[in-house]
């Protein structure tokens, strides 16, 4: 469904892509010719070309005679051209004649729009939870053999199952809480990944077996069910429809401070109108300073300052995950994000 949906976002694009293209601006050093290599990320190969390389989807000129046109894979060409003087990017498949091509490849070949090993070990894990959700999930009350705290291979005992077992389950324990970043409304909790678990007996308690744990389970941990998966595989990059600004309000892994394919946190999500693709432009905020001049404790606020773009690849009700694909300099909690 998500292939499906990307491919019939990217042909309406393509459908239209002389009204978008007016204001498309090419890399000073753009080649007239790229073949992909394995490795490649349609960002990386899209800056060889534009200087925003998300808009790639609005100058590409899909190709039907080509089986999956919007679909890119290694040893692939991709052609600049130029059309009432408006540039567009083009496909070519193996020798390049026009003819239906015949290539089966797998999808997982396929050239990603970002490095999804980056972004990986966020697709299902860390989620984002409000108080109530965390206090009212299954938690592990005990373990067994009387041992404290829990391990691979460890039994655990489990209350407050109440909608019913599932088979799997991951162990997650409450971490930092993300705060609006103008009102410092309280947006939910991040859930730290511990453990997965199995269960083994049904009932009150129930039973789990524990198994690939990155730390030590505690008595309190809570349970959620376990998803299959990698949420989105493919992405589609593009500008928000409205205006949206906000904050970066967590920067995953406890640094303080991130560069390119570092993972933030922003203070909008689905009730803000973000979606999973959203490309926002990351300014870092201006510094508020003494004026010295007036006196009597005046202050100013500096300018905001280009610092880089992110994109979003994971949303939830009040806050959002994103990548920071291009930074000009070291990104900070409390920057502004923003519509470019």
């Amino acid at each position: 469904m998500a292939i499906k949906k990307l491919l019939v976002l990217m042909l309406s694009m393509s459908l239209s892509w002389a009204v978008w293209a007016e204001d498309i601006k090419l890399n000073p050093s753009h080649p007239d010719r790229y073949v992909v290599v394995k490795g490649d990320t349609l960002w990386d190969i899209s800056a060889r070309f534009l200087q925003t390389p998300w808009r790639w989807p609005d100058i590409w000129q899909a190709n039907d005679q080509i089986a999956n046109p919007h679909l890119i894979y290694p040893g692939d060409i991709i052609e600049l051209a130029f059309i009432d003087g408006k540039p567009v990017l083009r496909l070519k498949r193996g020798d390049g004649k026009l003819s239906p091509s015949i290539r089966r490849s797998s999808l997982d070949d396929a050239i990603p729009a970002i490095p999804i090993d980056a972004i990986a070990a966020f697709l299902n894990n860390p989620r984002v939870m409000t108080q109530e959700e965390y206090d009212s999930a299954p938690y592990i009350v005990a373990f067994d053999d009387e041992h404290i705290l829990g391990s691979p291979g460890y039994k655990a005992y489990v209350r407050s199952f109440v909608d019913g077992i599932a088979d799997g389950y991951i162990v997650v324990r409450q971490g930092e809480e993300y705060l609006d970043g103008e009102t410092g409304e309280s947006l939910g909790f991040e859930s730290i990944y511990i453990a997965e678990s199995a269960v083994k007996l049904k009932g009150d308690p129930a039973t789990v077996v524990l198994s690939r744990s990155t730390r030590e389970v505690r008595k309190g941990d809570r349970l959620l069910p376990a998803i299959e998966g990698p949420i989105i595989q493919n992405y589609f990059p593009h500008a928000p429809d409205s205006e949206i600004r906000g904050r970066i309000v967590g920067i995953v892994d406890g640094v303080s401070q991130v560069a390119q394919f570092g993972v933030v946190v922003i203070d909008r999500g689905e009730q803000d109108g973000v979606e999973v693709g959203h490309v926002l432009k990351i300014d870092r905020a201006g510094e508020t300073v003494r004026d010295v001049v007036k006196g009597g404790g005046a202050e100013v606020t500096l300018p905001d300052e280009e610092a880089g773009v992110l994109m979003v690849f994971r949303v939830f009700d009040r806050v959002s995950y994103g990548l920071v694909m291009e930074s000009q300099r070291v990104i900070h909690r409390h920057d502004v994000v923003r519509t470019p």
